[in-house]
């Protein structure tokens, strides 16, 4: 978990809980690891009050990593650079200079099988917990290009994903939408389930 350039502070609170503290544009705790003494934390659930905490911190500080594939990405560019949309007001910081700094990865455009080892790399390295939105025809199922020998038919057959948006392209409206639905389910996210939920797709 090493993210050196986001200004990593590591403390212990209440002798207890080990955290890490990333200190960004807005600060997020991420649990690293809780002790089970004295009874804080009991069958590997924290407490309400420290989940609520946990998830409103990573809520509003959404590191998100840009993977652009194709002309979706012209999209994205659109939704995370342009002042029209200001996604920093969201908590969402579009500007992490490696995998290993993001919490969320955008994949947008056609995801070839030559370019599948290393969208699996990329997921890879960002560390847990970690959030995967597939933008796109193309990259929810493969588009126009389902049929061709060469393309994944989505990029779910790589690696799991969080948030579906559809659209040929998806306008920056949608993704932005999607990002607040996730944000949603972060807010109200029980790390020891949080495998179970199915997948948001963008209406």
């Amino acid at each position: 978990m090493g993210c050196a350039s986001r200004g990593v502070r590591s403390f212990w609170f209440s002798r207890n809980v080990h955290f890490y503290l990333y200190l960004g544009f807005g600060p997020s705790l991420r649990l690293e690891k809780a002790v089970t003494t004295m009874g804080l934390v009991e069958n590997g659930k924290l407490p309400g009050p420290l989940t609520k905490l946990l998830n409103i911190s990573r809520k509003y500080s959404l590191w998100v990593y840009q993977w652009g594939l194709a002309c979706c990405a012209i999209e994205m560019g659109a939704a995370f650079a342009s002042p029209r949309y200001d996604v920093m007001r969201l908590g969402v910081i579009p500007f992490p200079a490696s995998p290993r700094q993001a919490d969320l990865v955008v994949i947008s455009g056609t995801v070839t099988d030559k370019m599948a080892p290393a969208v699996r790399r990329l997921y890879e390295q960002m560390p847990e917990p970690k959030y995967v939105i597939s933008m796109g025809s193309c990259a929810n199922c493969g588009g126009p290009y389902w049929d061709s020998y060469s393309v994944t038919k989505g990029v779910d057959q790589i690696i799991p994903v969080d948030v579906y948006v559809p659209g040929c392209p998806p306008r920056p409206e949608a993704l932005l939408e999607g990002i607040v639905l996730l944000q949603e389910r972060i807010a109200s996210e029980d790390m020891t389930d949080r495998w179970n939920r199915d997948p948001i797709v963008v209406t």
